[in-house]
């Protein structure tokens, strides 16, 4: 299998010179997303709560666009502008990983795109 790329309309266009997913040898690599909606281009009102709720969304997009699902994520990497959303985060995360968690790492930094408070990216197996 070689290299393909993977775009839908449920999910935020690429801003920059990057997509929002890569299918390559059984694998799909997404781009961080944000909190973007992605019928209005802006980032979501109502805090943490709300913007990881816009992400992991934007993620299912992406991951069943590609043909996959979050049964078959691998890994992700979460990163937080706060570290003390971390609880509220992992609250809603868990509720979209049932049964199945993928390895994940969790990481504190100073700032996201557009103010975001969270970005998480995804590997997934492509099922089939």
């Amino acid at each position: 299998m070689g290299r393909g790329v993977v775009t839908t309309e449920k999910a935020p266009k690429a801003v920059g010179p990057y997509v929002q997913g890569v299918k390559a040898h059984g694998f799909l690599f997404t781009a961080g997303q944000i909190g973007l909606d992605p019928a209005t281009g802006k980032l979501v009102e109502g805090g943490i709560e709300a913007q990881t709720r816009r992400v992991l969304e934007n993620l299912k997009a992406v991951v069943e666009a590609a043909g996959s699902s979050f049964k078959q994520a691998v890994k992700t990497t979460v990163y937080l502008t706060d570290l003390s959303h971390f609880q509220v985060m992992n609250q809603i995360y868990a509720s979209y990983f049932e049964g199945q968690s993928p390895a994940r790492s969790t990481v504190g930094v100073a700032q996201l795109p557009l103010g975001a408070l969270v970005e998480i990216e995804l590997v997934a197996l492509l099922e089939g």
